[in-house]
């Protein structure tokens, strides 16, 4: 039986209402977890090659470089290749992490996420820039939005409306909850979103 956080809300597909729940679990922009989900547009059991041994797996395509120094917390890539929330909240942990410890501006601390090589980061980057306008318009169109800027992005304080990214509907900023350090494997997860109305402006 899934939990509730694995279960998207009737009108959203799973990967637009994970990517929603996990941007506001770590709290991040939600239309750049949006552009990350779409830019890997990966699927549950996928497993992809690379060109250095390496496989990106699942909806979230997260490297088993990655996983590899996670799986001391239990964390397996069987965790991660399913359908579901988990692999969603697990990207957004990682592109927290590169947002509040990484160099350079927001874009390209984001674009760590696929790679920290100065090419391929920059492609990346221009890729999920494009996506997250797309998803800005796209929750604006539906939710009711504020911007924030860069600055608040990179330390998680609150900020005043600004010109840097669209963060989530208010209703769903209000299930906001402590997280945890790190992400659990599915079926051990305590989270629930509490609260969490999709409603439209």
């Amino acid at each position: 039986m899934p939990f509730v956080a694995d279960v998207p809300p009737p009108a959203l597909s799973e990967p637009i209402a994970c990517s929603i729940m996990a941007a506001v679990k770590y709290e991040l922009p939600v239309n750049i977890v949006l552009a990350v989900s779409g830019q890997e547009g990966g699927k549950p059991g996928q497993w992809v090659r690379n060109h250095n041994g390496t496989y990106d797996v699942g909806p979230m395509q997260f490297n088993t470089a990655y996983l590899r120094e996670l799986s001391r917390y239990g964390i397996t890539p069987e965790d991660v290749e399913q359908g579901g929330c988990y692999s969603y909240e697990l990207a957004a942990w990682r592109i927290r992490g590169h947002v509040r410890n990484d160099r350079g501006d927001l874009w390209t601390r984001v674009a760590n996420y696929h790679s920290r090589t100065p090419a391929i980061n920059a492609r990346y980057r221009q890729q999920i820039m494009r996506r997250a306008v797309y998803w800005a318009d796209w929750l604006d169109a539906r939710f009711a939005t504020q911007q924030v800027a860069q600055s608040a992005v990179f330390s998680g304080a609150p900020a005043e409306a600004s010109v840097a990214v669209v963060d989530t509907a208010q209703a769903v900023k209000a299930a906001v909850v402590q997280q945890p350090v790190m992400p659990q494997p599915v079926g051990t997860s305590a989270y629930v979103p509490r609260g969490l109305v999709m409603g439209s402006k």
